[in-house]
């Protein structure tokens, strides 16, 4: 066989199994869970689904190892990985803005990104909130399932045909972080709410620092007939129904009979609607703040639309002057503080500027700075996620081997062998503090009650004939004795026998039945050891 045809036959294999193993289903430990959808009621094994080659011969599962590269998704160190699931459509791929990306200097960030429509949850009080999300994997609906740890949410919760809600409730109930907050995020569910704080704004720095627009607000269709007599508009009004965005919702009313024909359609609807002076604009303004960077847009209709969110319009970046950062500071402060927000407002052609309105972290980023605004978000998340995500320290099997030597050479199982309670200097301290605490108790024991021997300790029983003490001294089962000798200090000894720990009436102990004790201590030290070892690391 020739070089050249043998190369050609193994770049058709290798193509082969690229494309083998490229399947939606093989991404290894690192998904917590993924499972296909059932195509139908079909019963058996579908032949359009074959078996995860990861689970059939050890070859396979080394092509997987091979062309995991291949898959499209980064790899993650599945124990030092934090899970962050940003909620937008599908036109922006936000995972290519972390890639790489590190948080406490070796943590990865594993991206997942869904639409709300795509999103399914459960919530529990003692394990947080479980996410299922349905992908699209080579024409194959998977689920995939996790447990999120921040939240970057950039899809309207709710529009005029949609409430999410119901998931925004699930997250909160986890306590998951995001951005903006939960609480925040959930404030903006209706205009009127929102337009509410800036009513607030207004009244503590003036008419003319913050310039909003005059607006009313009817509950329902009946006071807007009941009350059309008694304070008429000024026509042209715009008539807001609803909760809604991009222009939907929106009508301008010429007259009082147009007027009355909406309040029908608001009576159908069901819903509130606003009032507002109808301003004839030049252009509109768009000023956002993400993080702690500004930016200022305007915005002209060209499309003859007096709205200018709708149609064809000409959109320029403009300078950013103290004016409009005073707008955007003070509503970046309501509902306990925004990191994304942005202000709309209109330039009339009587040169006066109106604020209408004031959008969360789901606004639109407009112009040819798109990829740095969405760059600035992505920092953000890291930041806050450092902020909000700190790992605890916990030792593991693995890694606790140093633990485990302090834990049998102290004779004490300590779920916390950092504690500095379970150090000898600590128990000797306890051991002193409790000797002169009995007193003369220690010395006859009829005066007091039994002491429990210490935990992971083994009391060891001296013969009354090697003792220099009392003749009221205990006897070798008693108690007392059992306690005096089963907490040796750092330096073999025992507190009582010792002057240095309050002790100065024990008698002192035979050099024989010292040695006994030590002999005895290690026996005793080397039986923990190996049950510690044994409990870890299966039976030796």
């Amino acid at each position: 066989m020739s070089f050249s045809s043998f190369k050609e036959n193994f770049s058709s294999s290798m193509s082969y199994l690229k494309r083998r193993f490229s399947s939606g289903d093989l991404q290894g430990d690192l998904e917590d869970e993924e499972r296909q959808l059932p195509p139908g009621p079909r019963k058996g094994p579908s032949p359009s689904a074959p078996s995860s080659p990861s689970r059939s011969t050890p070859a396979t599962a080394i092509g997987q190892r091979m062309f995991s590269s291949s898959s499209g998704r980064a790899a993650y160190n599945k124990d030092r990985c934090k899970i962050l699931l940003i909620i937008d459509d599908q036109h922006t791929d936000w995972s290519k803005y972390f890639k790489g990306k590190k948080i406490f200097n070796d943590w990865d960030v594993r991206v997942e990104q869904a639409e709300f429509s795509e999103i399914n949850l459960a919530a529990y009080s003692d394990s947080g909130t479980m996410v299922d999300i349905q992908v699209n994997r080579n024409g194959t609906k998977v689920v995939r399932s996790f447990k999120p740890d921040f939240l970057l949410i950039r899809q309207h919760v709710r529009d005029a045909n949609e409430d999410w809600r119901n998931l925004l409730l699930g997250f909160q109930y986890g306590g998951i972080p995001s951005i903006n907050s939960l609480s925040s995020t959930y404030n903006f569910l209706d205009k009127p709410w929102v337009f509410a704080q800036m009513i607030q704004i207004q009244k503590r720095l003036g008419r003319d620092a913050f310039p909003l627009i005059e607006q009313a607000y009817y509950p329902n269709h009946k006071e807007m007939v009941s009350n059309m007599w008694l304070i008429t508009p000024k026509f042209p009004v715009v008539v807001k129904i609803g909760h809604a965005h991009q222009g939907l919702g929106k009508v301008k009313i010429d007259s009082a009979h147009n007027f009355q024909d909406i309040a029908s359609v608001v009576a159908v609807c069901g819903s509130y609607a606003t009032t507002e002076i109808f301003v004839e604009g030049k252009y509109d303004l768009h000023i956002q703040k993400i993080g702690d960077n500004y930016k200022a847009y305007l915005r002209k209709s060209i499309s003859g639309n007096w709205k200018a969110n709708t149609g064809s319009a000409m959109l320029e970046q403009i300078a950013m002057n103290e004016r409009f950062k005073l707008w955007v500071d003070e509503c970046s402060k309501i509902f306990g503080g925004l990191d994304i927000v942005a202000v709309e407002a209109i330039q009339g052609k009587d040169g006066r500027e109106h604020i209408i309105e004031v959008n969360g972290s789901s606004m639109t980023l407009l112009g040819e700075t798109q990829e740095e605004d969405r760059r600035l978000i992505s920092e953000l998340c890291l930041t806050r996620m450092q902020q909000y995500l700190k790992p605890v320290t916990t030792l593991s099997k693995a890694t606790s081997s140093g633990a485990i030597m302090h834990q049998g050479l102290n004779g004490h199982h300590s779920n916390n062998p950092l504690s500095q309670s379970n150090s000898p200097q600590a128990r000797q301290q306890q051991a002193a503090q409790h000797m002169n605490a009995t007193g003369p108790r220690a010395q006859h024991p009829g005066m007091g009650s039994e002491r429990p021997v210490m935990p992971g300790s083994n009391p060891i029983n001296i013969p009354s004939s090697h003792s220099a003490g009392p003749p009221h001294a205990p006897g070798p089962g008693h108690p007392s004795q059992q306690m005096s000798q089963s907490m040796p200090n750092a330096h073999g000894g025992n507190p009582q026998h010792n002057p240095a720990h309050g002790g100065p009436h024990a008698p002192p102990m035979h050099p024989a039945m010292a040695a006994r004790t030590a002999s005895k201590d290690e026996e005793d030290t080397m039986k923990n050891l190996r049950k510690t070892f044994a409990g870890i690391f299966g039976d030796m």
